[in-house]
């Protein structure tokens, strides 16, 4: 009976919220992240579906084994490509929330007419232990530019107009006992590193080195911009203190409910590079957009580290491999802004 009555309660209090409250960040924000997760267990499930096929088929003598291995890279190759697309939609959505962020048109928390409390013993405490491990949406976006010298002074780029943004699902798993604040954090993120040049110069390859140049016309500051995409895995210690709670004469600590902070870093591969240019010629508006490996290194390495109050925190990244394979002078790129950690 504990249980209906729990069940009946909660449901009535979510109910009432979704009514009464204003649409969030943070709401439409983990929307993304479900779609996306989906989206990735859909395709993972119809790819592992068909594998399996292939293998019976394998078995039977139906298929050598050549042209099972064939088919299933076809397949994955398939499958990924769906991913891709998919996801990409989802990605655009979140560019629009992140934008609407930036520009102070969401509301970061949700205001309630009515709170409404209740207290049901015994199964109600189990339901609120912590997980050793759970799963969280990451969103970080701010600024970015690059270290060259050992300074970001003087630089090459627009401070502001300079960003990065990054999306990503990790793990996190308590290390030791119920009420312990240390945690292995881990997953994958995709990182945008974008780029805007002043002085009207763009990236020009020289065969060896990537510089920059000025342009012939004038260009569109934001249209102008070269960005940087890599697929990365981040590790953090995290040290999460929020505040303990005792349950049936045990001690627990709830995940991101009071300060934390994580320490770490990453390694990623870098998935593409693009230059885009806008500007006008006799009247006539024109957009270009230059696809090229740039002489960036294909792969990437760097620390990083976040420091906050429950679900949002300041992040910063640096990445220790520099942008460039070839140049004269390295440039390493680095990024500074919120992060949000949605448990």
């Amino acid at each position: 009976m504990q249980k209906i009555i729990f069940y009946v309660v909660l449901s009535l209090c979510f109910f009432v919220s979704k009514v009464t409250a204003q649409e969030t960040f943070e709401q439409r924000a983990k929307a993304i992240a479900k779609n996306i997760e989906t989206i990735t267990k859909e395709e993972k499930l119809a790819l592992k579906e068909k594998v399996d096929d292939v293998n019976e088929q394998l078995e039977a003598g139906k298929l050598t084994q050549e042209e099972a291995d064939k088919m299933k890279i076809e397949l994955a190759t398939t499958h990924a490509k769906n991913i891709e697309e998919r996801v990409g939609e989802e990605q655009e959505k979140l560019n629009v929330l992140v934008q609407e962020k930036v520009d102070g048109r969401l509301k970061d928390t949700i205001k309630m007419e009515k709170k409404i409390s209740f207290s049901i013993p015994g199964d109600y405490d189990n339901y609120k232990k912590t997980k050793r491990t759970t799963s969280q949406f990451v969103l970080a976006f701010g600024v970015n530019n690059l270290v060259t010298n050992g300074a970001i002074a003087n630089s090459d780029f627009g401070y502001w107009r300079s960003t990065f943004y990054e999306w990503g699902i990790t793990g996190r798993t308590r290390l030791g006992a119920e009420d312990s604040p240390v945690h292995f954090k881990y997953g994958f993120s995709f990182m945008y590193n974008i780029l805007h040049a002043t002085d009207n110069r763009y990236f020009v390859d020289k065969g060896e080195e990537t510089v920059l140049e000025t342009f012939p016309v004038n260009l569109k500051d934001d249209k102008t911009y070269f960005k940087n995409v890599f697929f990365s895995v981040p590790l953090h210690l995290e040290f999460d203190f929020s505040k303990k709670r005792e349950i049936n004469g045990k001690m627990y600590r709830r995940s991101h409910k009071g300060f934390r902070f994580g320490t770490g870093g990453f390694v990623g591969i870098n998935t593409n590079s693009k230059q885009f240019l806008g500007y006008d010629v006799d009247g006539y508006e024109i957009k270009e957009r230059q696809k090229g490996d740039w002489n960036v290194n294909e792969w990437t390495y760097g620390l990083s580290t976040y420091v906050g109050y429950k679900n949002t925190s300041l992040y910063l990244k640096y990445d220790l491999q520099p942008m460039f394979e070839n140049n004269a002078v390295d440039q390493n790129n680095i990024s500074l802004g919120l992060r949000f950690d949605f448990n």
